[in-house]
């Protein structure tokens, strides 16, 4: 009787691959492709055209000031216009920008590309995620979340290293046009969206309370203090990904392309891994490897001149920022009820983007007056300063 039953009940298991979900994955994929082509291209334009470094640094800051600001009001406005409107927005903000620096390589231009490209940014990431979990059903959700976390992760893989490949062989136009056109062609199957957030919103798309949950969420110090391990490492990860490409030079000069690919396959892997490991022994014991290995990563690219440091550094980095993602999230969640989950979340992607943008900022006022390698080595001493709330965190819970 049960092997007659067990068929059934897998037949009418509900889909994940959704008309809606499929289509949310079309427009993220395309966004986040168009975000990595010019992640670590921009900065390199900004240098080159009068920037220098703090120049490189502003324009990955002001992408990431600005996708802060939209993150917390992105629910409201699909709340008000729909994801169909609010979705394609972002695309529309991520790619036609892109095209600006055709005209003016001045920073004010640069500058201004960013912003508004982390403005789609902040849409995008939390419009998908929401998406996600509204399109489909609540016995799928999990798996959708981890087919959605893996997909997105591809471009970072994929068009990290292209941007840069792309403009050291044909030119910085053809990079700039690459990431409005992915952007923008997403666009033609927006009717496969909701045109209107249901009736039945998740909490993180409720208007009241979501920004008193926040600060209160920030306010407690066991959700606090995984959100600034966390910061922490996301600091560094602005670091490697604005700066590297810069700071390599000699026999290293081609091989950043190759280190930031390096840094992005050790990431996906590294998250899906350290997930199979805490269901079986415990998420806590992530915290010190994901320490040891970003700040050994950091500390390896002391030596850029050397081609095995350039590749083995942020290889080790990218492994130790993929056990991050899955440690501190996965504990910031266990410590709290179904009901904050959507502040908890918010908390840690402040942490996630407010990192980046401040390390790349920082690490630029760092080696206006040092060289590469001294901020590098900063960095790597202030990652291994993570260890106190790793401490603290032990020693209180």
């Amino acid at each position: 009787m049960s092997v007659q039953e067990a068929p059934v009940r897998e037949a009418v298991r509900p889909p994940i691959f959704t008309r809606a979900f499929v289509t949310m994955m079309a427009c993220s994929l395309g966004g986040m492709a168009s975000c990595y082509l010019l992640m670590s291209t921009m900065p390199l334009f900004a240098a080159r055209h009068g920037g220098g470094g703090f120049g490189a640094g502003l324009s990955t800051g002001a992408m990431m000031f600005a996708t802060l600001l939209l993150e917390p009001v992105t629910p409201r406005l699909a709340s008000r216009f729909g994801y169909r409107l609010t979705l394609g927005a972002g695309l529309v903000l991520m790619g036609l920008p892109a095209l600006l620096p055709l005209a003016s390589g001045t920073l004010p231009v640069v500058l201004l590309t960013c912003a508004l490209r982390g403005a789609g940014l902040g849409i995008l990431v939390v419009a998908g995620t929401a998406l996600t979990a509204e399109t489909v059903a609540p016995e799928r959700r999990g798996e959708a979340l981890g087919v959605y976390g893996v997909s997105v992760g591809i471009p970072a893989l994929a068009c990290l290293p292209l941007g840069l490949w792309l403009s050291g062989h044909v030119g910085f136009d053809v990079v700039f046009v690459s990431a409005a056109v992915v952007a923008l062609v997403p666009l033609a199957v927006l009717r496969g969206l909701p045109g209107a957030c249901g009736g039945d919103e998740p909490a993180g798309h409720r208007d009241p309370g979501t920004h008193g949950g926040l600060l209160a969420a920030a306010r407690r110090p066991e959700l606090a203090r995984l959100a600034i391990m966390f910061a922490a490492i996301t600091f560094a990860t602005g670091v490697l990904q604005t700066f590297l490409p810069l700071a390599v030079h000699g026999a290293t000069a081609g091989m950043a392309a190759g280190a930031l690919m390096a840094q992005s396959f050790g990431t996906p892997f590294t998250r899906w891994l350290s997930g199979r490991f805490a269901d079986r022994y415990g998420t806590r014991a992530l915290l010190v490897p994901m320490v040891l290995l970003t700040a050994s990563g950091a500390a390896t690219l002391v030596w850029t001149g050397s081609p095995v440091a350039v590749i083995l550094g942020p290889g080790l980095f990218g492994a130790g920022f993929g056990i991050a993602q899955t440690a501190t999230l996965s504990l910031m969640l266990d410590r709290v009820d179904r009901p904050e989950f959507g502040p908890v979340s918010a908390l840690w992607n402040i942490a996630y983007d407010a990192g980046i943008g401040v390390g790349a900022v920082g690490f630029g006022i760092v080696v206006s007056v040092t060289s590469y390698s001294g901020g590098f080595a900063v960095t790597a001493a202030l990652l291994a300063l993570v260890l106190v709330p790793v401490w603290l965190d032990r020693r209180t819970r």
